[in-house]
């Protein structure tokens, strides 16, 4: 029959739509990582989205009885390959850790929050205005896309786009930003990852979270001039 004329976006919305709590944690977080002012919670929606995928598959591998061979065991060592290429897990991490990831740490993998991570950028906002105006490159490949997920080792190839103004240092931009930018992360502490213990109540949370999502027809923008 064919591919269907419109696809369907598969991020999944809150259970319920006027929790206060839910609210005000993702208004902090968006101001935290310098989201769109409107439409940013479909930014954390579908980060929460992804990370309920990682749970579920992670779930699912937990429960066989036996994942030390064949298809399942192929599939243990794909998962936490990729997340650790993304930066959510350390070296040696089990697929049991995959359960820890949190919403925090999907977000702060995001371009928009490397980049200010790394100097490039003075605020989490101007370093969303930089991506989206082309400023950003990861090697030569020129980034437009905030919420692209960089892997670990493409972040040493993170810089300025070749034509932008801003490749100059003694540009008013770079000088201002050499003076004022405050660094918060330590060399020693970019590739940890924290990894709690997982409790009971802790994995029904999440399977109750995973179970009771429903999903929504809206498309969500990954581009915006905000």
């Amino acid at each position: 029959m064919g591919d269907p004329k419109f696809s369907r976006s598969k991020t999944q919305t809150p259970t319920h739509p006027w929790r206060q709590a839910r609210i005000d944690e993702e208004h902090a977080l968006k101001e935290k990582y310098g989201l769109k002012k409107t439409g940013g919670m479909k930014e954390i929606w579908k980060e929460r989205t992804s990370l309920r995928r990682y749970r579920n598959q992670a779930m699912k591998l937990i429960g066989r009885v036996d994942t030390s061979e064949g298809h399942f065991a192929k599939e243990k060592e794909q998962l936490i390959s990729s997340l650790t290429r993304k930066g959510l897990l350390p070296e040696g991490a089990s697929v049991g850790d995959v359960l820890q990831i949190d919403i925090d740490q999907m977000l702060s993998r995001r371009l928009q929050s490397v980049v200010y991570r790394r100097g490039l950028a003075p605020t989490m906002r101007s370093s969303r205005q930089l991506i989206m105006h082309g400023h950003i490159s990861i090697g030569e490949q020129k980034m437009t896309v905030p919420g692209y997920h960089i892997l670990k080792e493409e972040e040493e190839l993170l810089q300025y786009n070749s034509n932008s103004p801003f490749t100059d240092e003694n540009s008013i931009f770079r000088q201002e930003l050499e003076r004022f930018r405050v660094v918060e992360t330590d060399e020693e502490e970019e590739d940890y990852v924290e990894v709690r213990e997982a409790t009971e109540e802790f994995i029904e949370k999440i399977k109750a979270d995973s179970e009771d999502a429903p999903t929504i027809e809206d498309t969500i923008p990954e581009e915006d001039n905000k």
